[in-house]
């Protein structure tokens, strides 16, 4: 793989043989000196002053706002995951705690809590305006500041103006990234921490607050999702490659002392309510590390008609071009870094690629969600790769009489390859972000919270098993938090709910069987004696993501 930078940058410069003073804490070095990386030419040092990058940036941050905000309420269908982490949300800008129900440790609870700031506005000025799909919104403010801040890593890699501008679009603009970015995940609100981290390690001043921050950025990510853990090595890598020689014990150390006297605040909360180990009455942070250790595993990523590989077929029906085309380019850059600029550049996205699909290939949990933590570093290396390959063709078509290209050659051979590249994309991403910005999946959803609104007798008094989709829904609806409405999950796995359930499933008056409810129903026996035991009153869509509303039968009666 050749290197991006210009031709006339990579001439040897004589370098005095004095050497410069180290610099001091918080001082910026201009000096390229051994071990060091020196800002690229095609680095601003300050995008903010670059009139070219910022109209480019601004006008793809445009086209992936429209992209990704048009009917984003209504595609894709809502799922039990973003209601929990809004409901969530909910209960701390209600005061109710850290959750709607007994809190167990599942993930930290910094990421909801991010939630619960950005909606807490949206949320006062229109109450019933809090459930997932009015919601989504807020996840465009997420995912511009991650697009933007792509687009700056890109340009702090030494990319050039147009690459980085690329590795933006495939970002932003991927129907795989349109369509997970819109949902209310902690992922994306961790990647937008982890890319602010790799900006600020990459940062070309230099400075050791900078690094500091990084870390500060990279603590944060880990404490909104904990699987950012495998994402710091590439940090770290990152900050090593651009901190300069005289400080860059300073900047390793503050940056990992940050990380951690941050990080060990979440054991340090549960140390504190008693709740670190396990115990009589109480939840604990070691049981939600042991029951996320020891889950079921989904199978070989590569297996047919495993859970994993049903998950990456899922992956691969929004969108082939960005995953594969990513792996192929951090493969590459990982082959070639000795030799290549631009593989040394480029260092850090690569690892992080190569880490998350090395996790990815173990028979272990896989979740739906896990490639949105790859999406930034699989852009950033394809578009890396992109650029190495157009501009050693580029530098192959010279004059016979000049050293320098031909500059009718330069133009032909870029427009073939831009209106190639274009043939092959803008097809494969059109229907998938055409169904995005048209299709409605979430009408049975509103059908049925509007049933339950309007159709049930005193709604106070009616106990009613529900997903996390429509939890929220049905609170604005009249139905008594908690125990009124119910995350079906609770009604076998809480404590605090099952006491109120002395007759068990017989002391409950609906159930609303959606998809997520009848494909978990088998492990759960009240939620599953609720199904076999009630009768659909109504139906809302067909198939496989129908939602029937169930009147169980022998319910009520005294409680």
């Amino acid at each position: 793989m050749t290197s991006i930078l210009p031709a006339e940058t990579q001439t040897k410069v004589k370098v005095p043989a004095q050497r410069t003073a180290a610099p001091t804490a918080g001082s910026t070095s201009r000096t390229a000196t051994s071990g060091s990386t020196s800002p690229s030419p095609n680095s601003p040092k300050r995008l903010r002053d670059s009139r070219p990058d910022l109209i480019l940036c601004g006008l793809l941050l445009v086209a992936i706002m429209i992209v990704q905000g048009w009917n984003i309420a209504d595609y894709p269908a809502l799922s039990d995951d973003e209601g929990t982490y809004l409901a969530q949300a909910w209960a701390v800008q209600e005061g109710r705690g850290l959750a709607h129900y007994t809190y167990w440790y599942d993930h930290p609870p910094l990421g909801w809590i991010q939630i619960a700031v950005l909606t807490w506005i949206p949320a006062q000025l229109a109450p019933e305006s809090m459930t997932v799909g009015s919601m989504r919104a807020v996840m465009l403010v997420i995912s511009a500041i991650s697009a933007i801040l792509v687009y700056v890593l890109g340009r702090r890699l030494s990319l050039p103006r147009w690459a980085a501008g690329l590795g933006m679009a495939l970002f932003g603009l991927s129907p795989l990234s349109v369509v997970l970015q819109r949902e209310i995940f902690l992922d994306n609100i961790a990647v937008m921490w982890t890319l602010l981290a790799f900006c600020l390690a990459a940062s070309p001043s230099r400075h050791l607050w900078h690094h500091f921050g990084a870390g500060l950025a990279a603590a944060a990510a880990v404490l909104t999702k904990e699987t950012m853990l495998l994402v710091l090595p590439a940090v770290l890598l990152t900050m090593w490659r651009h901190s300069h020689r005289d400080t860059r014990k300073f900047a390793i150390t503050g940056a990992i002392t940050a990380c951690t006297l941050i990080g060990i605040s979440y054991p340090l909360f549960a140390l504190l309510k008693g709740e670190l180990f396990p115990g009589e009455g109480h939840v604990s942070l070691w049981d939600g590390i042991v029951y996320q250790m020891s889950r079921p595993g989904s199978g070989f990523i590569l297996t047919e008609g495993t859970g994993s590989y049903g998950v990456l077929q899922s992956w691969l029906y929004y969108d082939r071009i960005l995953p594969l085309g990513g792996l192929a380019g951090a493969l590459l850059l990982l082959v070639t870094w000795r030799w290549s600029v631009t593989a040394r550049a480029l260092a850090g996205p690569a690892l992080a690629v190569a880490i998350l699909a090395g996790m990815a290939l173990r028979p272990g949990y896989l979740p739906a969600m896990y490639v949105l933590q790859a999406l930034p570093f699989l852009a950033l290396v394809l578009a890396g790769g992109t650029a190495s390959v157009t501009h050693g063709v580029l530098r192959r078509w010279r004059s016979p009489t000049e050293k320098r290209p031909l500059t009718w050659a330069r133009y032909v051979v870029a427009l073939a390859l831009a209106a190639a590249a274009t043939a092959y994309v803008v097809p494969r991403w059109y229907d998938g972000n055409h169904t995005a910005m048209t299709f409605d999946a979430n009408a049975p959803y509103q059908q049925a919270a509007k049933w339950l609104g309007s159709e049930v007798d005193n709604p106070a008094d009616t106990r009613v098993l529900v997903d996390d989709a429509l939890w929220l829904d049905l609170v604005h609806e009249g139905y008594k938090p908690g125990l009124g409405v119910i995350w079906f999950y609770k009604a076998d796995l809480d404590p605090a709910v099952t006491k109120t359930m002395p007759r068990g499933w017989r002391d409950l008056d609906y159930v609303v069987a959606s998809p997520t409810v009848r494909r978990d129903a088998v492990d759960l026996p009240n939620v599953k004696a609720a199904m076999e035991n009630s009768t659909p009153v109504v139906t809302f869509g067909t198939g496989e993501d129908r939602i029937e509303i169930r009147k169980i039968q022998g319910a009520g009666g005294d409680r």
